[in-house]
C-alpha cells in the first residue's frame, strides 16, 4: 500500500517536468529542468540539468511512461570497464574498488552524491598502495535504473523524498545492480585475495557469495556537503551502509 501510494505520489511531481518530443512516428521524451549544483574550478555552481528517452511509444499518459521504467533496463545499453594498476594478476596485496557509474557525479562533478570523489579517491588509493583495479559499472546508474529515472528520481528528491523513496516511488527496488559479470572478469584478472574498498555491504556479499577471494574491506567516506548529507545519511540509516 505504502509503495502505491509513492508512485501515485510521484506523478504530482513528474508530469510538468516531462516533455513530449515527437519526432515522426516516435517519440522523445524530455525530463527537466533539475537543479545541478557543480564543482567548477573550485567553485559551486548551479546548473540545470535534463536528460531524454527516445521511445517508439508515443503517449502523453505519463503514468504509462513512468509504469514501464522498471521493466525497460535503461541501464542495460552500457559497457563496463576495469583499470588496473601494478602487478595486479600476481601482486600479494591490492585494492579493488565496484565503482557504480554515476553520469552526474562523475562527469559533471555533482555535489548532490559522493560518487565522483569516491571515484577520484579510489584511484588515488590504488595508485597509492600500489597495486589494484577499479571496475567502472556502466549498467549501474542510479543503482541500477537508468538515467532517465535517476532524473525522475531527482525530481522526486526535490519534493521531499529520500533515494530509497524516490527509487521506490518509480517503481524500483532501492538498489538493483548486479556484480556477476564484474566479479567473473575480477576472477579471469585475479585469483589472490583482494580487499573491496567500499562502505556497502551489498558488494562484500556479492563478492564473497560468487567465489572471490576477499581478504577485507577498507572505507570510503568524504566530500560531505550541505547538498548531500541527506543522501549520505540515508545510505547508513536505510542501505545499510558501514562506516
Amino acid at each position: 500500500m505504502e509503495q502505491i501510494q509513492l508512485k501515485a505520489n510521484a506523478l504530482s511531481f513528474l508530469e510538468d517536468k516531462i516533455k513530449l518530443v515527437k519526432k515522426g512516428d516516435e517519440a522523445i521524451y524530455l525530463v527537466g529542468p533539475i537543479k545541478l549544483p557543480i564543482n567548477l574550478y573550485g567553485e559551486t555552481v548551479e546548473f540545470k540539468w535534463y536528460s531524454w528517452l527516445k521511445s517508439e511509444n508515443v503517449t502523453e499518459d505519463f503514468q504509462q511512461v513512468i509504469d514501464q521504467l522498471s521493466s525497460a533496463n535503461l541501464a542495460e545499453y552500457q559497457q563496463s570497464s576495469v583499470l588496473v594498476y601494478g602487478d595486479f594478476e600476481y601482486g600479494e596485496d591490492a585494492l579493488i574498488r565496484m565503482h557504480s557509474i554515476c553520469h552526474t557525479g562523475d562527469i559533471f562533478g555533482s555535489k548532490r552524491c559522493d560518487c565522483g570523489f569516491q571515484l577520484k579517491q579510489s584511484l588515488k588509493m590504488i595508485a597509492e598502495h600500489g597495486t589494484g583495479a577499479l571496475f567502472y559499472l556502466a549498467n549501474h546508474e542510479g543503482r541500477g535504473i537508468g538515467l532517465f529515472s535517476k532524473a525522475m528520481a531527482y525530481i522526486l528528491q526535490e519534493n521531499g523524498y529520500d533515494t530509497v523513496e524516490a527509487n521506490e516511488g518509480l517503481g524500483f527496488p532501492d538498489d538493483s545492480r548486479n556484480y556477476d559479470d564484474a566479479i567473473e572478469v575480477l576472477k579471469a584478472l585475479r585469483t589472490k585475495p583482494v580487499t573491496l574498498i567500499t562502505n556497502n555491504p551489498k558488494k562484500l556479499k556479492a563478492l564473497k557469495a560468487a567465489g572471490a577471494s576477499v581478504s577485507g574491506r577498507t572505507p570510503l567516506w568524504g566530500d560531505i556537503s550541505e547538498y548531500n548529507e541527506k543522501y549520505l545519511q540515508t545510505k547508513v540509516k536505510k542501505s545499510g551502509h558501514m562506516a
